[in-house]
């Protein structure tokens, strides 16, 4: 009995019944709820649905929330109350400042040249002859990872000494007409730079897809109307395309906004972090599990927590606006 409950195949077998018998439970309660009618009805029906989305949700995302705020006011070994030092340590440490640099150049670049590139890119092949081969293309670093993008353009910018043979694509292409090769990767602050543009170049299909989406569903009759007026392209551009599209244009910023304020796959795997290189998120890992500093690794994720609040609250307001005005 005790082998067949620790082999897997027993496990797996306890786990069927068990939610089996969940459902069941489930099943049963909503057959007594719909006894009953009018807001009770409606009170039970809430409670029986809602009531395990809501224990999963205080299980997996609020409780550990309250529980990174209070450990980020503790110490190293989350034992004893430390007040404000952590935060302190986060706010005037110079890698940890550097790192608020660095992260503010990806948050300012990435979601601005990505969705730039992609609404150009959604314009030019729009009702073009090769539109969806030319989409493709661009749409395909959205199939990587961002470890398996940072191990691809880790080679593109590899640099060995001048007296090597360079294997880097770029320093390859620059030896080969004669120049001296370049360190993409360890000299700062343009390394970051060059990090930059992968996360860049896999977020640009990302924009390009959801923009030729909302350029598509402009309707024909204004953009035939744009046209008996006599606009020239740049008119129809600023004055038809963009306030158009301006939603899912909110919704493609903030969505690479929020996913750049959480960047740690690309400087990880590119740089391990180093030649001033760190981001927060990579920072918060550090802290946390390499030198096992649970107070100032509670505190940067607290840091980054309220920098995505404010992206979200925007994201938010700007849906239920645009929703009014549909409605009106």
């Amino acid at each position: 009995m005790d082998f067949f409950l620790y082999s897997k195949f027993g496990q797996m077998i306890l786990a069927v019944i068990v939610f089996a018998a969940v459902i069941a439970i489930i099943l049963g309660l909503a057959q007594l709820a719909d006894r009953y009618s009018g807001r009770s009805r409606t009170f039970w029906m809430v409670l029986l649905f809602g009531g395990p989305a809501a224990f999963l949700l205080c299980l997996g995302l609020i409780y550990p929330a309250i529980r990174t705020t209070m450990m980020s006011f503790m110490d190293r070994s989350s034992e004893t109350w430390v007040g404000w030092a952590n935060y302190e340590w986060v706010l005037t440490n110079p890698d940890s400042l550097q790192s608020f640099i660095n992260t503010f150049w990806w948050v300012v670049l990435v979601p601005t040249v990505s969705t730039t590139v992609g609404l150009l890119y959604a314009i030019l092949v729009d009702k073009a002859r090769f539109e969806k081969i030319a989409k493709s293309l661009l749409f395909l670093p959205m199939a990587i990872s961002f470890v398996g993008a940072g191990i691809i353009w880790k080679f593109v910018y590899e640099y060995r000494g001048a007296a090597q043979e360079q294997i880097g694509l770029l320093n390859a292409v620059i030896t080969g007409i004669g120049l001296e090769p370049v360190r993409f990767l360890q000299d700062a602050p343009w390394n970051t730079f060059f990090l930059i543009l992968v996360m860049i170049w896999i977020q640009a299909g990302f924009a390009m897809v959801l923009l030729s989406a909302a350029i598509k569903a402009i309707p024909d009759d204004i953009v035939e109307a744009a046209r008996l007026d006599g606009v020239n392209a740049w008119q129809m551009f600023r004055s038809i395309t963009v306030p158009s599209i301006r939603p899912t244009l909110v919704v493609v910023v903030t969505t690479i906004t929020i996913a750049t304020l959480k960047i740690f796959d690309i400087p990880r795997a590119m740089t391990g972090a180093r030649f001033d290189t760190q981001v927060l998120a990579n920072m918060m890992y550090d802290q946390s599990f390499t030198f096992g500093n649970n107070g100032t690794g509670s505190a940067l994720a607290v840091m980054i927590f309220l920098l995505v609040i404010p992206i979200v609250v925007f994201n938010v307001r700007q849906m239920i606006k645009n929703r009014e005005v549909r409605g009106a």
